[in-house]
């Protein structure tokens, strides 16, 4: 048999292929795999008794016939794993020490690990949508969310094998416009000679500015749409001033994109799609799928209560506007079109806040119908939307003014929060390393608060929580990492993570020789090639199995995670396993002088931190030496 990368999904796979000669019918079967009480073993399958009902047949001889079936032949190797059938018809499994030391052997980097995960996405071509801003408005606290879950996703679908492609659809083209652009002509003192000056906080103002007065006095609104027209149609002037506008957001915001680690791989917005909708409006009229609707073209969907024409109140899918003009739902549809014909998508992910789902239900809607009638294949489409963060007081976090909390505001003041924790804890780091210190542990600890949170649910923002050394938090896991590279620095070896190696420890030392990349992508230093005469004893100790098992259980949260698209079910597993990893060395003394003691141990070392380093940099964190 060979080593796992994830017990759970083999052993789910195995059940379900031996079933139909076990007498389980021909319906496929669910083993309802699930994580064990430990005393009882690591794994328990209880779906026996579900199919044993539905066939009415005895459980417990239904399940004795399953395990005769998954160990005949050698199909389940009693060396890696121990099988029992508990109770009525639960079958338990227990990972043996033979296949913790096996599977710690085999799994000693991210390279191994991401060869293991990409089964879940291998040969799949994925584009993902973030962080997606609106033009000529600042980034604030909102803007958070989806540009740190967009990267977590976007990494994690990487590392399990998608073909990924970053697409920043911004917000550059619409109504708005013509606002901005009558009043940077009407009210910008510096007139229209100076927008190349303009800051993005001046363009904000603008608006602001030139949305109050085209409401207060209608000719000032006519003019406003004027001033858009005159844009659509190409005119020079405003088209120059668009395009300043575009070239001053995307500036500031890639302040933001580097502070958070937010790499697009291309930036399309609005406005590239502006001479492509035109297609879709023809197709959808052609497939009778869209009307015309008070001079809008729309969409119903009379098969869902809430998007028919009989719905209270109605609410369509508006592709064009009453003025003609293009709105988010035929831009959409047009995006979703040419990232199936230019890219090929197979998936299409949406990363935008919960009070789009409605939007993203319609043009799911709208996309199935029109592709299928126009029989292009149609990639999976799905929607990850996220609650707001709230502040203390259970409202939409704001400044005292009420104006929402600037990102680069909120950044800032999580990184001088952090020098002073830095500064009060370790004195004596150098003032360089304790500036990277503060930054790196300032902005991760903002950005796992997030992560660490179910997406879909609002959370509360609190400084001492987030900050905090100790509980589900960044600066807690940074330190777990910190304090096991420590030990290596403490044992002789070349320091956590450098990618550098010493010497051989039999066998497993020369098979790992050559393993200098893996700094690249995490780990400690490689306790497999210690300076040792001989390798790591078999794991022993409560505390060592403990770990171990804490550690085989990696993949299965990574794959939760990523075929979920919810990290935090990985901030939980890190934190878990941090958890796991303090237990152990309370428990267990790492540097002893019985070597191949010392050697298992520094190897559970060494993988806890190739396990926490893959996963914080699957979040966006990067871990540090020292804190």
């Amino acid at each position: 048999m060979d080593i796992w990368f994830n017990p759970v999904r083999e052993l789910d796979a195995l059940l379900r292929a031996v079933a139909p000669a076990a007498g389980f019918g021909d319906e496929p079967f669910d083993p309802e795999i699930r994580p064990a009480d430990p005393r009882f073993g690591d794994f328990q399958a209880n779906g026996v008794l579900a199919r044993a009902k539905a066939l009415k047949k005895n459980p417990r001889a239904l399940a004795t016939a399953l395990v005769e079936n998954i160990t005949a032949g050698g199909a389940l190797d009693g060396a890696f794993v121990a099988v029992e059938i508990a109770g009525p018809g639960f079958i338990n499994f227990r990972l043996t020490p033979a296949f913790l030391d096996a599977w710690l052997a085999r799994y000693a980097d991210a390279d191994a690990f991401s060869a293991g995960a990409a089964a879940l996405y291998a040969g799949r071509r994925v584009v993902i949508d973030y962080p997606s801003p609106n033009t000529a408005k600042q980034m604030h606290v909102g803007h958070l969310r989806p540009m740190v879950i967009g990267e977590a996703i976007a990494r994690l679908l990487q590392f399990c094998g998608a073909d990924l492609i970053r697409d920043n659809h911004i917000g550059d083209w619409g109504t708005n416009f013509g606002v901005l652009i009558w009043a940077i002509k009407n009210l910008h003192t510096g007139g229209t000679g100076a927008a190349g000056t303009l800051t993005l906080e001046a363009l904000e103002d603008l608006y602001k500015r030139g949305s109050a007065a085209t409401k207060a006095d209608p000719a000032a609104l006519d003019a406003a749409r004027a001033e858009l027209v005159k844009l659509q149609t190409g005119d020079p002037e405003n088209l120059a001033l668009w395009e300043r506008i575009v070239a001053t957001s995307n500036s500031a915001f890639q302040e933001m994109y580097d502070l958070l680690g937010v790499h697009p791989d291309v930036t399309l917005g609005e406005s590239f799609y502006r001479d492509k909708v035109g297609r879709v409006y023809e197709e959808l009229l052609r497939d009778g799928l869209a009307e015309e609707s008070d001079g809008a073209l729309v969409v119903w969907h009379d098969e869902h209560p809430r998007f028919s024409r009989n719905a209270e109140p109605s609410q369509p899918f508006i592709v064009r506007k009453k003025d003609g003009g293009s709105n988010y739902a035929g831009t959409d549809l047009a995006t979703l079109l040419y990232r199936v014909e230019h890219y090929h998508a197979d998936e299409c992910v949406y990363v935008t806040d919960g009070r789009q789902q409605d939007h993203f239900q319609q043009l799911f809607l709208t996309a199935e119908k029109w592709f299928r009638a126009e029989k292009r294949p149609l990639p999976v489409l799905r929607h990850v939307w996220f609650g707001t963060i709230l502040g203390e007081d259970g409202r939409a976090i704001k400044t005292k003014s009420g104006d929402p909390v600037r990102l680069k505001t909120l950044l800032d003041e999580a990184v001088e929060r952090a020098a002073a924790l830095t500064a009060e804890k370790n004195p004596d780091l150098p003032a360089a390393e304790r500036e990277h210190v503060a930054r790196t542990v300032g902005i991760a600890a903002v950005r796992y608060a997030d992560l660490s949170q179910n997406r879909t649910l609002d959370y509360t923002f609190s400084w001492k929580k987030l900050l905090a050394f100790d509980g589900n938090t960044a600066p807690y896991l940074l330190y777990a990492v910190a304090r096991i590279r420590s030990i290596f620095r403490k044992a002789g070896e070349q320091g956590a993570g450098s990618g550098e190696q010493e010497g051989s420890a039999g066998e497993e030392g020369q098979r790992d020789k050559g393993k200098g990349q893996k700094a690249a992508t995490g780990g400690a230093a490689d306790a497999d090639s210690l300076p040792a005469p001989c390798s790591p004893s078999a794991l022993e100790t409560p505390a060592e199995l403990a770990l171990a098992r804490k550690l085989v259980a990696f993949p299965a949260a990574l794959a939760q995670a990523c075929e979920e698209l919810r990290p935090h079910h990985l901030c939980a597993y890190l934190f878990d396993l941090a958890g796991a990893y303090s237990t152990f060395n309370n428990a267990d003394k790492v540097l002893v002088d019985d070597a191949p003691v010392r050697a298992r141990r520094l190897r559970l070392c060494d993988r806890t931190a190739t396990a926490l380093t893959i996963g914080l940099r699957l979040l966006g964190i990067e871990p540090l030496e020292r804190m």
